[in-house]
């Protein structure tokens, strides 16, 4: 279904606790098994034992190493090792996985996409050429990077690129207008690809038991440091808290967009305009899966409430973060990791990052930090012809595109 019918995301109706044995022998198991493990009370009425196993096959064909960055305290958990090189790939994969399991066929299936950079590249690769499904993909016209673009707009086949003349704001408001037709619903059959499918955000919680387990392997501070935009990633951090796998501190890191940081401390959760920074994925000035993160507070056990703060980071922090971790120690950082950079120094500089997407798909940001693009960390992405529809922030023109797909 993706959302609810009437609005609203799914959350999981109990948080299943994690066995003592099963965390005390946590180094030893493999990525594919801990994964099994910890998703399997989550999906054991809809995937038997053999699909989930084939799902996790599907999703794990790239490695989440931690870096630790020079002599510092601080370490870099790698999430942007995927095929288009952002830590969406994970849970793109992994709603493709269970797609296919479950896909019938003879009627078509749309997914639904909204992006403010990379999860449309992300949902892009993981379900191109998938047999039975469409997937519409809607973008801030203009908002995204040239790399970002290439991979949203530039697949074709089963792909359609639609640039919305708005915010990524507009975009999600699209989708959840689309989710809460409910004529709509009854003559197309559709889904989401964002975060707000909870099994797009589900799996984003083993970043967090990797995380857990490097700390406990090598005695690394119990803090966690993480960019933050829709707050699936944040909301799926918490969600291992709750599962057993305890953080001293979680921190979000957020750009110009203060949301967040400004209800924390007001408590008035008040919505401003959006603006573009240079870290343009977190962009948000609304995000879906903060509902999630407060469901999941309100249910914490007892004595396992974990400090959470979020703070705003400015664009020229990012670029002197950029600069320092380059500098100083070899680093490259992508915008966004470069908030988690500064929040996490500013705590005291110990604790773990979580890398959100490689700095090569930011180009124009290092340069802009450093003068020039270090050779090293250069890639290279093959895509045909960027072809996207332009679209006004209306849902009536959407409509049309999903009554009649081409």
């Amino acid at each position: 279904m993706g959302l609810p019918l009437g609005g609203g995301l799914f959350v999981p109706e109990t948080i299943p606790q994690l066995d003592t044995d099963f965390i005390h022998k946590i180094d030893t198991l493999s990525i594919e098994e801990l994964a099994f493990t910890i998703l399997h009370p989550f999906v054991i009425e809809d995937l038997s034992d053999e699909q989930l196993r084939a799902v996790i096959d599907h999703t794990f064909q790239f490695e989440i190493p931690l870096q630790q960055i020079g002599q510092t305290d601080i370490h870099v958990l790698e999430l942007f090792h995927g095929p288009t090189w952002a830590f969406k790939d994970l849970g793109a994969r992994f709603l493709a996985g269970c797609l296919s399991q479950w896909s019938d066929q003879s009627k078509e299936t749309i997914i639904l996409v909204a992006t403010s950079g990379d999860t449309g590249g992300a949902v892009a690769n993981a379900f191109y050429h998938q047999p039975g499904v469409k997937v519409i993909i809607l973008y801030p016209k203009g908002k995204v990077s040239p790399l970002q673009e290439m991979q949203i707009a530039g697949l074709g086949g089963n792909i359609t690129a639609v640039a919305v003349d708005g915010h990524f704001s507009d975009c999600q408001h699209l989708i959840k207008s689309a989710f809460n037709d409910v004529e709509l619903r009854t003559s197309v059959n559709i889904t989401s690809a964002n975060s707000i499918n909870i099994a797009r955000w589900l799996p984003q919680m083993l970043f967090y038991a990797i995380a857990w387990r490097e700390i406990r392997k090598h005695s690394i501070d119990s803090i966690i440091c993480i960019p933050s935009g829709n707050y699936g990633n944040i909301a799926a951090a918490f969600l291992m808290h709750d599962l057993g796998m305890t953080f001293s501190e979680i921190l979000a890191a957020h750009n110009a967009n203060d949301t967040i940081p400004r209800f924390l401390e007001n408590g008035n959760y008040e919505p401003q305009n959006t603006i573009a920074t240079l870290a343009n994925a977190m962009d948000v000035n609304d995000p879906s899966n903060f509902v999630r993160l407060r469901y999941l507070q309100q249910h914490q056990f007892r004595g396992r409430l974990a400090n959470f703060q979020a703070e705003s980071v400015t664009d020229n922090q990012i670029l002197v973060s950029i600069q320092d971790a380059w500098n100083n120690h070899q680093y490259l950082l992508d915008p966004h990791t470069a908030t988690a950079w500064h929040l996490l120094k500013e705590h005291g500089g110990k604790g773990i990052i979580g890398a959100t997407a490689h700095p090569y798909k930011f180009e124009d940001v290092i340069i802009k930090a450093l003068g020039y693009y270090p050779s090293e960390w250069a890639k290279e992405w093959k895509s045909g012809p960027v072809t996207s529809t332009s679209m006004p922030a209306e849902y009536s023109p959407l409509k049309e595109v999903l009554l009649n797909p081409s």
